[in-house]
């Protein structure tokens, strides 16, 4: 359990599941409703498996404040079926892959993403050189906050922006 700022980031357990599932699907109807193309196939249940296996591999953190869950990430050390689509597939690993960092909506643009993206940096990534991320290339906010954050955009590949960040050590 470590510190941010006035919030506080563990790694989620098999327990925390269903709350984390619920919490990606709310904030998936969120943006449906808003018209931010991202995560829509979350309500279908996509990526329900792929979310439970991360949880279970202790991939997947949350960020809490009061108790309650804010905000969520998942941090992998290998690539998922995904990543090696977006980004080609790896023999040797130099990187960290980061899926489905999620901010309640009430939260947002109060710098808790930054802020996570920073402890990501302070805390994460001992022999990892990068990390690295994809979102869908049309939302122009969430592809500006990446950037705006230190990440390298490196293309394109089926309608998903690409990016890489350097894991340097202070």
């Amino acid at each position: 359990m470590s510190q941010l700022k006035q919030f506080v980031v563990h790694k989620a357990s098999s327990d925390d599941y269903e709350e984390v599932i619920s919490f990606l699907k709310e904030l998936a109807q969120w943006m449906k409703d808003n018209e931010i193309n991202q995560w829509s196939y979350l309500l279908e249940g996509g990526d329900d498996e792929e979310i439970k296996r991360a949880i279970q591999q202790k991939h997947t953190y949350k960020v809490l404040s009061d108790d309650m869950m804010i905000a969520t990430f998942t941090l992998s050390p290998e690539q998922s079926e995904w990543d090696q689509h977006i980004f080609g597939k790896e023999e040797a690993s130099d990187s960290l892959y980061l899926h489905r960092l999620a901010v309640r909506p009430q939260y947002m643009n109060q710098g808790i993403g930054k802020e996570i993206l920073r402890w990501i940096h302070e805390n994460l990534g001992d022999g990892k050189q990068f990390i690295k991320l994809d979102c869908v290339a049309d939302n122009v906010k969430l592809n500006q906050f990446y950037r705006d954050h230190g990440f390298e955009y490196l293309g394109e590949t089926d309608n998903h922006s690409k990016y890489i960040k350097h894991l340097s050590r202070r």
